[in-house]
């Protein structure tokens, strides 16, 4: 591999996803002008680039795949009812994660936790890549994946670090956010002594990937706030990379844990993320789970059939806030075009807009600031489905008419989605929504373990909880998943609220049991090395206690000996036929898949 000459994490170089042959890996230097190339799996590289040289970012200049999306965060009687408390206390069974490594790609890690230490001392966390750390140097290649930015650190490293007196001062925070802490106490936390708190998989090894903010131009480009939690596709698949890289050289399987996701994208699993965790998912000693998403009951997915007879659909979007830009997304199948008009809340209408290969527009409206980009992909590259791209600018607050015409009809249905909640105000939605088929990227690759979202206590259905089917009918969600007021760690010293939700302070029993204060909602925090707990409700919790789930299968599978041919796409249907199904629902369903979590019934199946 070439040596990079400068650091890719800076704003002044735009990032691109390339789909590349792998017989033509030195001509890919040539075509795309740079050295700064990094092959993130067989199919997919990463190539670095001056930004000054391709703004402004163009459709006609980009397909829409080589431009990274934008992913957002997803926000213990949790393990008993997944039935992993039960696998836990079988003398046959004690799988709970020995052997097995557990890589999340998050906002990183508190590594000081007690939960994330051996009773030694030293760290359980094999190596943390934190990518918004720069160094002077460029990090040592892992397993043939080159890191070209951020800084890597070793389990020694990590182990120097916490038998010093002061372990920040030798290595500084890994994690000020606390979402990725949280996931990775709620997957393979210490079980402890001193307060009734266990990780799914108490015994696995972690390795972690801080993913770095979004750069500036991307964020311009889809109109997302420079407040908003935001990363960047290209950073999670060069993640995917290194963790493969640690688990190839510790020579141990690995599952990965993703608590981010996106609502761009064709909603069919054919992103260049999700085609890179495709093609692992049949890969012995790899298996991917992934939250399904906290998007349904926001307003921010619209679908309809129209009739052949009909001339247009007059779909109504309500926007509250003055000047807050956004974008969204139409999808539609190869075989339907479409093209579209407006109608601003004070009257003014801009008719349809033709269909041209090529062309964008930008629309500006004589009666007030507002200005609307419009690009119309014929043909997406990966997808091969039609997409019109808008994006809005200080858009005007009332009632926005957004007029979608059938241009080549055969069936008249199409999609459009909203960003992410956490990217747009509450206040931004459709008057007519549909809460089905809100399922984020990756969440909808057909051959990966998407968990929705439930709550253990009262046995229902999380109510943001994203449902599906995917947008070409694939079966997702696969299972449910506790993840609504789930017990983890908060965060040490430094703290502040993600989007998913926080119990406020005072309501810990058992932290107040021990004199020990969780997080408040004022950010304050316990000093490293002491353990104190809060709870949160998202998507990324569900998929993160599932993440465990399999950790423990897979340490009955290849620790132990009982089989050793586990892939993905076996723990996938085995989960899934050992699944606690109701008789009142028909499955596989929107909400719940094929049925709740329950690996000890999974365990019973398999010896069947």
């Amino acid at each position: 591999m070439i040596p990079c000459n400068i650091s890719p994490a800076s704003e002044d170089y735009a990032d691109f996803i390339v789909r590349y042959s792998p017989r033509a890996v030195e001509s890919l230097y040539e075509l795309t002008g740079t050295q700064c190339v990094n092959l993130v799996s067989q199919e997919y590289a990463i190539v670095h680039v001056p930004l000054a040289n391709v703004l402004p970012l163009s459709f006609t200049q980009q397909t829409y795949s080589a431009i990274p999306k934008l992913y957002g965060l997803q926000d213990t009687t949790a393990l008993e009812s997944a039935g992993i408390l039960p696998v836990f206390s079988q003398p046959n069974l004690t799988s709970t994660g020995q052997g097995i490594l557990i890589g999340l790609i998050d906002t990183g890690i508190d590594y000081t936790n007690p939960l994330f230490q051996n009773p030694d001392g030293t760290s359980r966390i094999l190596s943390i890549w934190d990518q918004t750390r720069q160094r002077d140097f460029v990090p040592e290649p892992v397993a043939g994946f080159q890191p070209f930015y951020g800084t890597v650190y070793s389990r020694e490293d990590l182990n120097r670090a916490l038998a010093s007196e002061d372990p920040l001062s030798v290595i500084p925070p890994t994690d000020t956010n606390g979402h990725g802490t949280f996931l990775a106490g709620v997957a393979a936390g210490n079980q402890t002594d001193t307060i009734p708190f266990s990780g799914a998989a108490p015994d696995a090894t972690l390795a972690v990937v801080r993913l770095k903010p979004a750069k500036q131009y991307l964020r311009d480009f889809f109109a997302v706030s420079p407040e908003a939690d935001a990363y960047q596709e290209n950073d999670i698949m060069a993640g995917v990379a290194f963790l493969l890289g640690i688990a190839g050289q510790y020579q141990m399987p690995l599952v990965l844990c993703l608590g981010a996701g996106t609502s761009q994208g064709s909603h069919s699993g054919v992103s260049p993320l999700s085609i890179q965790l495709q093609a692992l998912s049949g890969t012995r000693g790899f298996a991917c789970v992934l939250g399904a998403g906290n998007e349904t009951g926001f307003g921010r997915h619209y679908t309809n059939q129209l009739p052949q007879e009909q001339k247009y659909d007059d779909v109504e979007l309500r926007i509250a806030s003055p000047g807050r830009s956004f974008s969204m997304e139409l999808w539609a199948d190869a075989s339907e075009l479409y093209t579209i008009g407006f109608v601003s809340p004070s009257g003014e209408v801009i008719e349809r807009i033709p269909l041209a290969v090529g062309q964008e527009t930008t629309l500006s409206f004589q009666l007030d600031a507002t200005r609307i980009f419009v690009s119309y992909q014929i043909t997406e590259s990966v997808s091969g489905r039609f997409l019109a791209f808008l994006r809005f600018t200080d858009p005007m607050p009332g009632i926005w008419h957004i007029r979608v015409y059938p241009t080549l009809y055969l069936t008249g249905q199409f999609h459009i989605w909203l960003p992410l909640q956490s990217f747009l105000s509450d206040d931004t939605r459709f008057l007519r929504p549909d809460p089905d088929i809100t399922i984020t990227d990756p969440g909808n690759a057909p051959l990966l373990l998407t968990v929705s979202t439930y709550n253990h206590i009262t046995n229902s259905l999380y109510i943001h909880s994203s449902r599906g089917f995917t947008a070409t009918g694939q079966i997702k969600p696969d299972l449910a998943a506790p993840g609504v007021d789930v017990q983890g760690p908060a965060l040490q010293r430094q703290a502040s609220s993600p989007p998913e939700q926080r119990v406020p302070a005072g309501s810990f029993s058992r932290s107040s049991q021990l004199g020990r204060s969780p997080v408040s909602d004022s950010g304050q925090a316990s000093p490293p090395g002491q353990l104190s707990l809060t709870r949160r409700t998202g998507s990324s919790v569900a998929a993160a206690l599932t993440a465990g789930a399999v950790a423990c299968l897979f340490s009955w599978g290849f620790t132990q000996g009982n089989d050793a041919t586990l892939t993905s796409i076996s723990v996938k249907s085995i989960l899934i036929r050992g699944a606690d199904r109701k008789e009142a629902f028909q499955y596989p369903n929107r909400q719940w898949g094929y049925g709740t979590l329950n690996l000890y019934r999974s365990f019973l199946l398999l010896r069947e």
